[in-house]
């Protein structure tokens, strides 16, 4: 199974090797046709904290690191 991969923006980094990512979404409604855009926030594991509020980021799904973290910053 692949990994899956989005791209956000940093909404927090108040916690420690911590950021908060929002990743919007648009898609096709199957029914009605229309676009609809959705947003949605993803906590993910920031090693050494050097990522600041509105900065662009790919996250990558890893094995859960807390009760909430199971994404980590994908390193370029």
């Amino acid at each position: 199974m692949t990994k899956r991969i989005l791209e956000g923006i940093v909404v927090s980094d108040k916690n420690n090797k911590t950021v908060v990512v929002n990743v919007k979404r648009k898609y096709v409604h199957p029914m009605f046709s229309k676009v609809i855009s959705t947003s949605k926030k993803y906590h993910a594991h920031d090693e050494k904290n050097k990522h600041k509020i509105g900065d662009k980021v790919k996250i990558i799904e890893c094995r859960p690191k807390s009760k909430n973290k199971k994404w980590e910053i994908l390193l370029k």
